[in-house]
């Protein structure tokens, strides 16, 4: 990095000497002389700690030369962007190049050597800055197609994706890469990491897979650490293309183990291990979230938690960031900026190291770090920032932050080329240059109109990071958070000691194990006003706006935040900026009348509410005489999505919250139906299949305090003028009804107007069961609402759909489902039968009305 220029202007000694400033061979200024006479000053060279200039000669005649006024030093340093577009380049080439197969490689070998070879001697060459640059981009081009190039290579060389193909059983050879995890969090049915194989049937190769262990050996496979070397015998599986993968491989055996880890990796696990151990005795929320933010471990992070961090875009902070590293190499060596003078601050200075052998100590930290807290992409750009600064400092360049961010995402790209399709990498990178080039500008804008200082650099730090992030999480996720800038100020004092005091408590537990809980318990305060923030600003109603996702999402979102930038010097009104404040309080806490004023939802006399859930079920039926008061039949797969819909209906009691069955689509939004909720009971299927879900469902229940029965046929329950009856299952189950969808708990619901079936998952066999019984049940033929089986799959009993012949049929299915859900014969049976057919992957929420008896329906698009 070449040395530039400073704009800071001459210093007062520089401005009052009365000859030409001498050349200095120090970076300092030389002071003139105090006797000197004063005479018609000569013009001074700007001198600066990066730069010396040598000074323009005197005139030799004796009139005044009238000399211009210093210039005012600049507010900003210009940024060295040198390196800006050629990482893009890596990046974007990277990105459109992955995934491609076999066939198109001679062709990306082709273009990569027609960029190498226009590029070279246009760079020796050319003698202009523009044909350098275009130099430049094509050499980078060039060996990001190489390296992208070979980085696929490995998931086609070699037998193994042949073998994955054909589904082969086979014995290989592999070495653990990354943790493992459960496949559900809270058990052990699955467990799932990262490996590369080594060999495979007695030919050595070097192919990325993931291994996915199943049955009572699963709990092995957890306590795995990477670099482990094992023998495995599993079934291949191919994986998804355009992956990073080769195959998946499907084990139901312990791992026999061929080489234990290594040592650095031992090191690592026994203090990641320390600390999962001092957290034990805080509060689960605490214990879930510090190993998460000291070290990444997120084993412990329970999915309401981990929801809440999401809503309010704290999601770096479950799990150890770049932040992390900044924290720990400012305390190492203080502010980068001061590095090479006196003011330099950190532990090194204090030590009085000097500033080589602190970027040396700074390299082996962040290595360690790396090691520690595991390779994520996060903070994998970190780290690679941190040592192209430490080596500026060790050789006595200027560490300029902008261009470290720069050269760092190029070097990283082109040794693994797949970070240019991470998510996380590249919200990482992003949030560092929106701080790195907006933020220092926001802040002087705030203020310069009257802001506190520090407050306006956290502020425009916030507010340039949320910027550049946001159209990437609209593209993922489809959703603006509300609450995201003012969660992250309030949650930035907080992440440094919780770091700091976290990383205590790690050593310590190699020493003394009390001590490290005394300091876990200390890091828990900061934490704990993390988890309060995220829980509580999650909780506001209009603490996420629902936004058009893709890239059309993504560019209107750049086009808001500039018009909203452009407009910000409207806000010099004070009943402009308090109009506003009101109005994105009313926008956050989202009062239920002027909810239902501005937006028609929940409609009036509304009874029963299909919540689109995406492709699961999620039913609310009103008591009819409290508004905030319903029976909740399935949860949804999604904890967020069911807590939304409930809040839109604004209920926040529910007696009775029905899963018909065991299944994810129908019982994994549990948590969000519990939250902040008074649930009386949770009732369920008497088949406990799939075993694993059940658990999750016997520990949420458990963990709310809320009681957990099981359904028994012709079972009945009133709730306001709600009456209903259990129909199914017959107790006990056969053969003849097999599996976790004929076990749906089906009901029959009664109004003093309506008539309404819920058959949850039933199957054909089930469904035949059940219209053998119809004649048990005169209040289900011809009823009122019908919620369609599984979804509106084809497969259904069209003798009990004729029998039931409703007004209105209920389909929750998620929009573009893999399953072809619903089926079109099904919905010809529907419309055969005169039945008129909603569906929330068209239309949103479903609302059937009862006013007085005459029956009708309203919809909430998405």
């Amino acid at each position: 990095m070449t040395p530039r220029p400073s704009a800071a202007g001459p210093s007062p000694a520089d401005r009052h000497s009365n000859a030409p400033a001498p050349v200095p061979t120090s970076a300092a200024p030389v002071p003139a002389p105090a006797s000197a006479a004063p005479t018609t000053p000569a013009p001074v060279s700007t001198i600066s700690a990066s730069s010396v200039h040598t000074p323009a000669p005197a005139t030799s005649t004796s009139t005044p030369v009238p000399v211009p006024a210093p210039a005012a030093p600049a507010a900003h340093p210009p940024k060295d962007l040198r390196l800006v577009a050629p990482a893009v380049t890596v990046w974007a080439v990277s990105a459109a190049l992955l995934g491609l197969g076999p066939a198109r490689t001679p062709w990306v070998w082709f273009g990569a050597a027609l960029a190498l070879a226009v590029a070279l001697p246009l760079f020796a060459r050319g003698r202009r800055p523009l044909h350098r640059s275009l130099a430049g981009l094509l050499l980078s081009a060039g060996a990001a197609a190489a390296a992208t190039t070979l980085a696929g290579a490995d998931l086609h060389r070699g037998p193994l994706p042949g073998l994955a193909r054909r589904q082969a059983t086979v014995t290989v050879e592999l070495t653990v890469s990354g943790d493992p995890r459960p496949g559900h969090p809270g058990t052990v049915a699955y467990a799932v990491l990262r490996a590369v194989v080594d060999r495979v049937d007695a030919t050595a190769v070097r192919t990325p897979v993931t291994v996915i262990a199943q049955g009572p050996a699963a709990a092995r496979w957890l306590t795995l650490l990477p670099s482990t070397r094992l023998s495995v015998q599993g079934r291949l599986r191919a994986a998804d293309p355009g992956g990073d993968i080769a195959a998946l491989l499907l084990t139901r055996g312990p791992p026999e183990l061929l080489a234990p880890p290594g040592l650095a990796q031992r090191a690592a696990g026994a203090l990641r291990e320390g600390l999962r151990q001092a957290t034990d005795p805080l509060p689960a929320d605490s214990r879930a979230l510090l190993p998460g933010l000291v070290v990444g471990d997120t084993s412990r992070m329970p999915s309401d938690l981990e929801e809440a961090f999401l809503a309010t875009d704290l999601a770096h902070v479950t799990a150890v960031s770049g932040a992390n590293l900044s924290v720990v190499l400012v305390l190492l060596i203080g502010a980068a900026s001061r590095s090479r003078t006196p003011e330099r601050g950190g532990l090194a200075a204090g030590l009085g190291l000097p500033l080589r052998l602190t970027a040396v100590a700074g390299a082996l930290l962040t290595v360690g770090f790396v090691v520690l807290c595991r390779p994520d992409p996060s903070v994998l750009r970190a780290a690679g920032t941190g040592l192209v600064i430490l080596l500026a400092l060790a050789t006595g360049r200027r560490a300029a932050a902008l261009s470290a961010l720069s050269g760092a995402t190029l070097l990283l790209m082109l040794v693994d080329p797949w970070l240019a399709r991470s998510y996380g990498f590249a919200l990482s990178a992003l949030a560092t240059a929106g701080i790195l080039l907006l933020g220092p500008r926001w802040a002087e804008a705030l203020a310069a109109r009257g802001w506190p200082e520090r407050i306006a650099e956290a502020v425009g730090c916030a507010a340039s990071a949320q910027a550049m992030c946001g159209p990437l999480l609209v593209f993922k996720a489809a959703r603006v958070s509300l609450v995201a800038i003012p969660c992250n100020l309030l949650a930035e004092a907080a992440v440094a000691p919780a770091t700091l005091l976290g990383f205590a408590a790690l050593a310590a537990a190699q020493l003394s194990m009390p001590v490290a809980v005394l300091l876990a318990r200390l890091a828990a305060v900061p934490t704990g006003w993390l988890i309060l923030l995220a829980r509580r600003a999650a909780d506001l109603p209009g603490a996420e706006l629902a936004w058009p996702g893709g890239l059309g999402g993504a560019l209107l979102l750049i086009a808001v935040t500039c018009a909203a930038v452009a407009c910000l010097p409207v806000l010099r009104h004070r009943f402009v900026a308090v109009g506003l404040v009101l109005a994105l309080l009313a926008l956050l806490l989202r009062p239920a009348p002027l909810t239902r004023l501005v937006t028609g939802w929940p409609p009036p006399h509304w009874r029963v509410v299909a919540c689109d859930v995406g492709q699961g079920d999620a039913l609310v039926v009103s008591s009819g005489t409290d508004p905030g008061t319903a029976l909740v039949i399935d949860a949804g797969p999604d904890p967020h999505t069911v807590d939304q819909c409930l809040r839109r209906l604004g209920v926040t009691r529910i007696p009775l919250l029905l899963l018909t069955h065991d299944h994810a689509d129908h019982a994994e939004g549990l948590p969000g139906v519990l939250h902040d909720r008074e649930v009386g009971a949770v009732e369920t299927t008497p088949d406990q299949d799939p075993p694993g879900e059940w658990a999750r469902i016997r520990r949420w229940a458990g963990e709310a305090h809320v009681p957990l029965l099981q359904a028994v046929p012709g079972e009945r329950r009133s709730l306001g003028d709600l009456h209903w009856q259990v129909l199914w299952p017959e107790a006990p189950l056969d053969d003849t009804t097999p599996g976790p969808n004929n076990a749906s708990v089906a009901l029959l619901i009664t109004t003093p107007q309506l008539r309404m079936a819920f058959l949850g998952d039933l199957e054909p066999p089930a469904q035949a069961r059940l219209l053998a019984h119809l004649d048990d049940y005169p209040g289900l033929r011809r009823v009122d609402v019908l919620k369609v089986a599984h979804h509106g799959s084809a497969n259904q009993d069209a003798d009990l759909v004729r029998a039931l012949a409703p007004r209105l049929a209920l389909i929750s299915c998620g929009l573009g489902n893999s399953y072809g859900h619903p089926a079109a014969v099904t919905l010809r049976l529907l419309r055969s039968v005169g039945s008129t057919v909603l569906r929330t992957d068209q239309q949103g929420d479903l609302a059937v009305l009862d006013n007085a008896g005459r029956i009708s329906f309203a919809t909430r698009p998405r």
